[in-house]
């Protein structure tokens, strides 16, 4: 995916909850992801992701931080965040949010998980000419596990929008 995105001059930012920095490590134990790699915020608190990122307040409150419009603004908030002329809207935005576990999360579930992926492109939230999607996730299996899983979902959910434009990131169903 690195190669994919350098050959394209894409650069790639992520915003972590539940996975705090593990989705940031997937790339950066590649050398040469320092040619893509821009950075992730890792923005475990409700009101990080409002203040540091933006997403709306409202929705937090309403939602909390485990819903896909969730997801969906991380991912988008984060292209902005690192945005450079340079790279002139070229920034592949991640984002994870959920709930690891062990337990539930009030009426959240352990393992349910949103990713979101805003890449340059056409369609998507805002009219920003993104492609901005959220996927729903039900993962099993330890904390660690969920926090794993979630990285390898969202690796494959940008491999198969890189490889098919058309691609919505997955029926948002359970993955497990």
């Amino acid at each position: 995916m690195l190669r994919i995105c350098e050959v394209r001059r894409w650069k790639i930012a992520a915003a972590e909850s539940l996975t705090g920095g593990l989705l940031a490590d997937a790339f950066v134990r590649i050398p040469g992801a320092s040619a893509v790699m821009l950075g992730s915020a890792v923005t475990y608190d409700i009101h990080a992701k409002a203040s540091v990122l933006g997403v709306d307040r409202d929705l937090l409150e309403r939602e909390g931080a485990v819903h896909p419009e969730v997801a969906r603004q991380m991912a988008a908030a984060t292209a902005r965040l690192y945005a450079q002329p340079a790279y002139d809207g070229r920034i592949v935005g991640l984002s994870t949010t959920g709930v690891a576990g062990p337990g539930p999360d009030g009426d959240k579930p352990a393992g349910l998980v949103y990713i979101g992926v805003s890449m340059p492109g056409s369609g998507g939230v805002g009219g920003d000419g993104r492609r901005t999607i959220a996927r729903e996730l039900h993962l099993d299996g330890t904390r660690e596990q969920v926090r794993r899983l979630t990285v390898l979902s969202v690796l494959e959910t940008v491999l198969a929008m890189l490889d098919d434009p058309t691609h919505d990131g997955g029926d948002a169903g359970a993955v497990r």
